[in-house]
């Protein structure tokens, strides 16, 4: 197998990762010793859910967590500068978008390695294709503001921007904090902006609904204080 710094992407919830992740890259990850995770305890059991045969033991696992440095994602990349496959795992969806392997795949690409990315889940672009929204700009801004102020002058930013530039706004929200985004985007959006809510996209939980800021006022709200989800804003 190629040495290579391999991004493999995981399912998004508990849904069987042979619904939606290729055969491939379990062939690719059975050839793996040496894994750069997000967290080590979801890792391992990504790992032991593709197949139960690999041995946990045999492998090393480098943990990005939240203060590592750059020398210490560089030294992660070692086996790899020594010929030897690398794994990227994140918590949930593909690595290194809107997550911390983005900094070891910058290192990698500074240092002139291959960096292969596997076919998986991205929530934000299965989101985009089920919104009906402008899927040819569209930005991800990541969480708003937790401060009610800021966080309305910043949606109302991201609303203008819908407007001025035709792009489509993508933002989340912890999930226990779901409800009070959702009625704060209602009450700063214009009546006639459409608001898509994405949430357990790829679980037995999955709801994906648009309609305008009006329409949305005139329903009950769904109850996601338990599910990751993706709001998304677009004219």
């Amino acid at each position: 197998m190629e040495p290579a710094l391999y991004l493999i992407p995981v399912t998004l919830g508990d849904t069987p990762h042979s619904q939606v992740l290729p055969d491939y890259n379990t062939g690719i990850i059975r050839n793996i010793k040496f894994f750069i995770v997000e967290d080590l305890r979801s890792a391992r059991r990504f790992l032991k859910k593709v197949d139960r045969d690999i041995n946990i033991d045999e492998l090393t696992f480098f943990a990005m967590g939240k203060h590592a440095s750059s020398e210490a994602f560089a030294s992660y990349l070692r086996p790899l500068e020594q010929g030897m496959p690398v794994g990227v795992i994140s918590e949930a969806g593909c690595p290194a978008v809107a997550d911390p392997g983005a900094d070891v795949v910058a290192i990698a690409q500074r240092k002139g390695l291959r960096v292969i990315p596997l076919v998986g889940p991205s929530s934000m672009i299965l989101a985009v294709m089920a919104s009906g929204f402008n899927g040819q700009s569209f930005a991800f801004n990541g969480y708003l503001p937790i401060d009610p102020a800021e966080r309305a002058k910043r949606i109302k930013m991201l609303e203008q921007r819908v407007y001025s530039e035709h792009q489509t706004q993508l933002f989340i929200e912890t999930p226990y904090r779901n409800a009070k985004m959702f009625e704060e985007v209602l009450r700063a959006c214009r009546p006639q902006t459409r608001l898509c809510v994405a949430a357990g996209i790829t679980c037995k939980e999955e709801y994906i609904k648009t309609r305008t800021v009006q329409e949305w006022k005139k329903h009950p709200l769904p109850d996601l204080s338990k599910v990751p989800a993706i709001f998304l804003i677009y004219k």
